[in-house]
């Protein structure tokens, strides 16, 4: 049996479907959707010459690959690509020739230094760095039971502080994009991001299907949005994907006072359960979530790789 590596068609439902099913076998900690999985390709900047690649073997879809350029880095040359083969499918060749894939497309784009997330396992470690990818920083998946867990009591905000949702900036939700690209911009990266494009925002991560406005919390601070927790959900799952405050409203709680709004109403929606991610450095984001009763449930590792 051949396995072959094509891209995948975000117009045919069966590769998104494949795709997604891949992802979430590999990766059960992060929500991936079909719909989610055909907007990244279509509405990805043009610069990030995204990409996502299927290894197919008998007309089955057994792994997939993320790749793209980091185009809004101010170092140029930088990409990635992230590979997660079938669990039962592996030992075919697909993970390599997905790689052998990623790497030479990267490389004719311009592509000089590749990274790659890695499950913090023996046999993916090792085929990292059989591949000649080097470890660098690490992160932790962290699970949340909420339909059996208990949360925090829920606390009235300050003086000053009023709670929103991200639902109530639908007219306009440029202070959305502000909030956002300042949190991004300070968030542990091995690439450096600047969020520049407004129009591109709208179309990737405001649009994003997994984005559940009427869950994602603004804690606004004499009328301005000074830090939020941004909702991402699917079935009965519920995703963090991305808490973080404005710099000049820090050490004040306020992050931890919008999760802990978004997570209660998440609980009151029927979502059974809560995931998010921390770098393994940080170590107060990893406490606040250990107190809202987050369990460290797997282990990544970034690796990286000069092409050339």
């Amino acid at each position: 049996m051949t396995v072959i590596v094509r891209d995948l068609r975000p117009d045919v439902r069966a590769d998104a479907e494949g795709f997604s099913r891949v992802r979430r076998l590999a990766l059960p900690y992060m929500l991936s959707t079909p719909e989610s999985v055909a907007h990244a390709l279509i509405h990805a900047h043009p610069d990030a010459h995204f990409g996502q690649l299927v290894a197919e073997e008998d007309g089955e879809i057994i792994g997939t690959a993320q790749i793209g350029v980091a185009h809004d880095s101010p170092e140029p040359g930088q990409g990635s690509a992230n590979v997660y083969v079938h669990p039962d499918r592996r030992h075919r060749g697909a993970g390599s020739v997905l790689l052998r894939t990623a790497e030479e497309r990267l490389a004719g784009l311009g592509v000089r230094k590749l990274f790659a997330w890695v499950l913090d396992e023996p046999e993916n470690r090792a085929f990292a760095e059989r591949h000649g990818f080097r470890a660098s920083r690490s992160a932790y998946f962290l699970r949340l039971d909420l339909a059996g867990g208990a949360l925090p009591p829920r606390e009235d905000p300050p003086a000053g502080v009023e709670l929103r949702t991200a639902a109530d900036f639908a007219d306009d939700p440029r202070p959305m994009f502000a909030l956002d690209a300042e949190t991004v911009s300070d968030e542990p990266s091995d690439i450096e991001t600047e969020f520049t494009d407004y129009e591109a925002w709208l179309e990737e991560t405001w649009k994003h299907p997994l984005l559940n406005r009427d869950l994602t919390t603004v804690a606004l601070v004499d009328g301005r949005p000074a830090a939020f927790s941004v909702a991402y959900t699917a079935a009965t799952r519920y995703g963090t994907a991305m808490t973080g405050t404005a710099r000049a409203f820090r050490g004040r709680g306020l992050a931890k006072l919008a999760k802990n709004d978004s997570l209660h109403r998440a609980r009151a929606a029927g979502y059974t359960e809560a995931f998010t991610g921390n770098d393994t450095g940080n170590e107060p984001m990893i406490a606040i979530n250990k107190w809202f009763g987050y369990e460290i449930c797997a282990k990544e590792v970034r690796y990286v790789r000069e092409l050339g």
